[in-house]
């Protein structure tokens, strides 16, 4: 679950809807030289106008999306490295298109 920090919760549209951030999602290992440390890994979204939170890829790994096209939601879990698996270890089916 990556190191032992505070968990983000992002509340959602409801007081239960909450994507939960574990360290594995939010911080990042720094080592160069004699330097060894943890940074949250967020990006400074500057002063434009935008979205006032963006995900990027190291929120989204090993978190499991579904993309409701037609209601236009989407479904989330938090990390599944919390069942002892990751997203490199699915198998996902394969279509023709």
């Amino acid at each position: 679950m990556g190191p032992a920090v505070p968990v983000i919760e992002l509340v959602l549209d409801r007081q239960d809807v909450v994507w939960k951030m574990f360290g594995s999602n939010s911080m990042v290992r720094v080592t160069k030289k004699s330097v060894d440390l943890w940074c949250l890994g967020v990006v400074d979204g500057g002063t434009i106008d935008g979205p006032s939170i963006v995900i990027g890829g190291l929120q989204l790994e090993d978190n499991l999306l579904q993309f409701d096209l037609q209601s236009k939601k989407l479904g989330f879990s938090s990390s599944i490295l919390s069942k002892g698996t990751k997203c490199a270890d699915y198998k996902f089916p394969t279509r023709k298109v």
